[in-house]
């Protein structure tokens, strides 16, 4: 089999390093005032903005897809629970839970699917299993539960990135504008309307427009560019061999927490998180 051409693993590999560098400007909206909501609110909408205004016919596939309403649903949950987790959390130890793929689609696939889990898919499991339970033991803790809402919301944020992307597989020969529509308009929506419910819309930044303005731009452009360029490689190269390149956000995001002092490795974490990445790789690999 010949080697993927380097246009689209360029292209996936941007795709990961936006959502591995995501926590940085989160952060830092955060720092200046806005609620996690807010800041997640306006990054999806400019966002969907610029797609609707770049790519108007868009709007029509998805009128006619109505279907992909619940690809909306499930990626506004995913976008609300990855975006606040690591906004408040620990940003290697919420990747980890996020990453928890292989527990999640093995039950999702067997239920919307139809697909039986075989006995290397137990396997993935029981591997992924281990390794969360690794990540979230603490010390003095009695038993490894989730503990803080960073926890609870990167595992939310896991369960609906397996929905969303089972969802996408059943419905894969709608337009790609259609789903990207729907994605940024499931992260806009549900993300304004919890803001508005939750009374974090009464939260005013702190510090002058122009400083979280540039904040919100820049991470808006990057998610929609990085939408697209996902669109462009994972169009262009095997499923497998997608998948195996996005797992390269666990690197982005765990080496430049540690770096800027946003995470804390522990061994337990360690070896937590090379079972669950074991357990993604497996999947990948047939």
């Amino acid at each position: 089999m010949s080697a993927p051409s380097h246009g689209p693993v360029a292209a996936l590999l941007f795709n990961a390093l936006v959502w591995g560098l995501s926590w940085i400007p989160l952060q830092a909206l955060y720092r200046l005032g806005l609620h996690p909501l807010i800041s997640i609110t306006l990054v999806f909408g400019g966002a969907l903005a610029t797609l609707l205004l770049s790519r108007p016919a868009s709007l029509r596939g998805l009128v006619r897809a109505p279907q992909l309403l619940a690809v909306s649903l499930a990626a506004g949950l995913t976008n609300i629970g990855f975006n606040w987790a690591v906004t408040i959390g620990d940003v290697v130890r919420v990747v980890l839970l996020f990453y928890m793929m292989p527990v999640w689609s093995v039950g999702l696939a067997w239920l919307m699917l139809g697909e039986r889990p075989t006995r290397a898919a137990l396997l993935r499991l029981l591997l992924a299993l281990l390794g969360v339970t690794l990540v979230l033991q603490r010390p003095g803790q009695a038993w490894p539960l989730p503990s803080g809402l960073a926890d609870w919301l990167a595992l939310m944020g896991g369960f609906c990135f397996a929905l969303t992307n089972v969802l996408l597989r059943r419905w894969r020969d709608t337009p790609g504008d259609a789903r990207a529509l729907a994605m940024f308009g499931g992260g806009f929506v549900m993300a304004g309307a919890l803001a508005l419910g939750s009374g974090a819309l009464q939260t005013l930044p702190t510090a002058p427009v122009g400083d979280w303005l540039a904040w919100v731009s820049l991470l808006a452009i990057a998610v929609f560019g990085g939408n697209l360029a996902l669109q462009y490689g994972a169009a262009r190269l095997p499923a497998q061999v997608t998948a195996l390149i996005m797992l390269s956000e666990v690197l982005f995001a765990s080496v430049s927490a540690v770096l800027l002092g946003a995470a804390t490795l522990t061994s337990a974490t360690l070896v937590g998180g090379a079972l669950i990445v074991l357990a993604a790789l497996l999947a990948i690999r047939r």
